[in-house]
């Protein structure tokens, strides 16, 4: 069984996740912890529960995403897992922290590169890869299909979508993506999503105006 444990850090408001097991195997999902405070918060959640960090994984390389990145790299020494065509938004971080006002260094450290149709392992839990791209160009959604539940980073919210007037953004593209590949699933699979509440596919299909 694996259990979701999600905290809201930095000033975009982003959701960080951390999902482990029973066996206290874990990935941390989406490093957004902008200052000591939240650090620790993470820091401190990983230890009381005795969790082993396998990897670190990013859905999309956006500077709200990745502001953790670093520090939490340089503790847990585990790889960055994400898809190559956000390799470039990532490099372009540094530029897009001046643009915000702060400073941001380039990511040094070991990334793999994840591809639609693949599958990652927590353990004995599967994890597949869907390619959603629009937001980013290398926007990856991690679905747990045993127990119905997807992080979606910043292709889907509740009620609305990724923004897409961003460097290589695609509305059309993101559109596709998510009809073909999200939409299609159990209505009560839970979207984890990048900003704001948890909901649900059938939710979405219903209630969502970008798919009326």
């Amino acid at each position: 069984m694996i259990q979701v444990k999600s905290f809201v850090f930095n000033p975009f408001s982003e959701n960080t996740y951390i999902v482990y097991t029973e066996q206290k195997e874990a990935f941390i999902i989406d490093p957004g912890n902008f200052n000591e405070a939240e650090t620790a918060m993470l820091n401190t959640f990983i230890s009381e529960n005795e969790l082993s960090v396998q990897h670190i994984l990013l859905t999309h390389a956006h500077i709200d995403h990745v502001l953790g990145l670093q520090g939490i790299y340089d503790q847990y020494q585990v790889p960055v897992l994400m898809h190559e065509e956000d390799r470039e938004v990532l490099e372009r971080n540094p530029m897009s922290a001046r643009q915000f006002g702060f400073f941001f260094k380039p990511f040094e450290g070991a990334i793999q590169y994840l591809k639609e149709g693949e599958s990652i392992h927590l353990g004995d839990e599967d994890f597949s890869i869907l390619h959603v791209p629009g937001h980013s160009p290398g926007s990856i959604v991690y679905h747990h299909e045993k127990q119905k539940f997807m992080i979606s980073g910043d292709v889907l919210f509740q009620g609305s979508i990724g923004r897409t007037d961003l460097f290589k953004g695609n509305h059309d593209l993101l559109i596709e993506g998510i009809r073909s590949k999200l939409l299609v699933l159990d209505g009560d699979t839970r979207v984890y999503s990048g900003h704001g509440n948890a909901t649900t596919i059938g939710f979405e299909k219903e209630y969502n105006p970008f798919f009326k």
